[in-house]
């Protein structure tokens, strides 16, 4: 998969889809995951960090539990992902085995 933009001269920057989630179904987050990294790196993304130890300093506005961070070359990317039909398919095993809250955003 690649960005049109990349061949443009454009200035591109990389996007990120942040995951926070409880596990509620073991046995279908196993499924989830063995899929979903092959179909995320067929997109050009890769894994940052996937619901490693965590040090919470602050957490006014939210309280994150397990946190997955994926790096996509550009915002188009991450949200072809995300929209693509493979995934969608993926979507409803990760939503039986998990309650999540999904943002994707720009960086650098």
């Amino acid at each position: 998969m690649t960005d049109v933009s990349l061949h443009t001269g454009e200035n591109v920057m990389a996007a990120y889809i942040i995951v926070d989630g409880v596990v509620i179904n073991p046995t279908q987050m196993d499924i989830y995951k063995a899929k979903a990294k092959p179909l995320v790196e067929s997109f050009g993304g890769e894994y940052l960090a996937r619901g490693g130890d965590m040090i919470v300093k602050e957490n006014q506005l939210w309280s994150p539990n397990r946190i997955v961070l994926l790096k996509f070359p550009s915002m188009s990317q991450a949200e072809s992902f995300y929209k693509s039909s493979e995934y969608q398919a993926l979507l409803s095993i990760s939503l039986e085995a998990s309650q999540r809250t999904l943002v994707i955003f720009e960086g650098v």
